[in-house]
């Protein structure tokens, strides 16, 4: 049987990352203190306006970090694009999230605890966008042990071969997408995942995944915006995993266009 932490997915909540961010911020200025303070002298030395100088450059490098990790908690907080989001995204999936896991793996926090909080915070400024996508330009992209394993007929590269017997969360799944008209697909892997995302071309990807595939498959699509949603593991990892249908629905009523929701069909 499988334990309490994987037959649950977590609520993902950003107040982690959040507080990483700060830590990080912290020591990233602390850094840029020392690289100025530790050669000091010996800059007066080639010439004694060149600390100020270089102690301008600093505090700029230093008030930029501060900028930086402010607009993004006010970002996230008010769920409003402030300020250069994309950008913001870029910055938090290229260059905090690695350095953040370092700092989290030396203060001993569980990688997936910290993975679930980059997700929720990735979410956040997605949302903050406040983007409306037309359902055929969106996909719903799903792993294949969402499929219950028994299962004879196999769904990978076409969801709808589905025979709606209920037994795993894929029949909801593709109700909800000839509800909403949208494109659905099950992906074996990162690799069979960004082939589908090439093919298809969206301009909106959400996909349902543990923590290391979701993390993973939102620095590799960037800047192609992910919703991830965590499914859950009563059977264990990557086995007859279940996705929450409700949740799923809720991001999409969050993002389909308004005009385009007189195509939607009855459910």
């Amino acid at each position: 049987m499988a334990n309490s932490a994987e037959s649950k997915a977590p609520l993902p909540r950003k107040r982690l990352f959040v507080t990483l961010m700060g830590i990080t911020c912290l020591i990233v200025v602390a850094a840029i203190f020392l690289a100025w303070w530790i050669p000091n002298r010996g800059l007066a030395n080639i010439h004694p306006k060149l600390p100020h100088i270089v102690g301008i450059i600093m505090v700029v490098l230093s008030g930029t970090a501060i900028l930086g990790t402010g607009l993004l908690v006010l970002t996230t907080a008010l769920g409003k694009d402030i300020f250069l989001t994309r950008f913001m995204r870029l910055v938090v999936i290229k260059f905090l999230l690695p350095v953040i896991e370092l700092v989290g793996r030396v203060m001993g926090l569980d990688k997936d605890r910290i993975r679930q909080s980059f997700i929720a915070m990735n979410n956040s400024l997605v949302t903050s966008q406040r983007m409306r996508v037309k359902p055929d330009r969106i996909l719903v992209l799903l792993p294949h042990c969402i499929q219950l394993s028994a299962c004879e007929i196999k769904v990978t590269g076409d969801v709808l071969k589905c025979v709606q017997c209920g037994r795993c969360s894929i029949k909801n799944i593709v109700a909800l997408g000839r509800k909403y008209a949208i494109d659905i697909s099950v992906a074996t892997g990162g690799t069979l995942a960004r082939k589908v995302i090439v093919e298809k071309k969206p301009n909106l990807v959400l996909a349902v995944a543990c923590e290391r595939d979701l993390t993973a498959g939102i620095k590799d699509c960037y800047p192609l915006p992910v919703i991830g949603i965590l499914n859950e593991r009563p059977s264990g990892p990557c086995f007859n995993t279940i996705v929450d249908v409700s949740v799923v629905e809720t991001v999409l009523k969050g993002i389909i266009r308004l005009d385009d929701r007189s195509e939607m069909l009855p459910a």
